[in-house]
């Protein structure tokens, strides 16, 4: 119970910083607790609702959103997302997993090398 509650509070931490709680969510729940990679994304996609509520209100009362760029990216966003979950739905887990590895790799890359 001690690890689920460090590894909500790690991925909130994040979560808040807007960088994705799921970079931490994730791996935690595949590698620590033996959740399957599908599973362990749909939780994510759970728990994503309320932190996300919670960064976006601290954002916005920061004036830290431009408005001026937010529907072409929600629209885009809704159409990636149903893509995306039908594709997730469709892949062998190994190859999910494997396609999140390289996903986590390069943001990790980018963020070590970006000014």
């Amino acid at each position: 119970m001690m690890w689920l509650i460090l590894t909500g509070a790690a991925a909130g931490v994040i979560s808040g910083m807007g960088i994705g709680g799921g970079t931490i969510l994730i791996p935690a729940l595949v590698f620590l607790f033996g959740t399957d990679q599908l599973s362990a994304q749909g939780i994510n996609l759970i728990y994503f609702i309320p932190t996300a509520i919670i960064a976006l209100y601290t954002h916005s009362k920061n004036k830290n959103i431009e408005t001026k760029i937010l529907k072409p990216l929600i629209l885009f966003g809704i159409a990636g997302a149903f893509l995306g979950s039908t594709v997730a739905l469709s892949l062998e887990p190994k190859i999910l997993k494997t396609i999140f590895a390289i996903f986590l790799f390069f943001m990790g890359i980018n963020e070590i090398t970006k000014k």
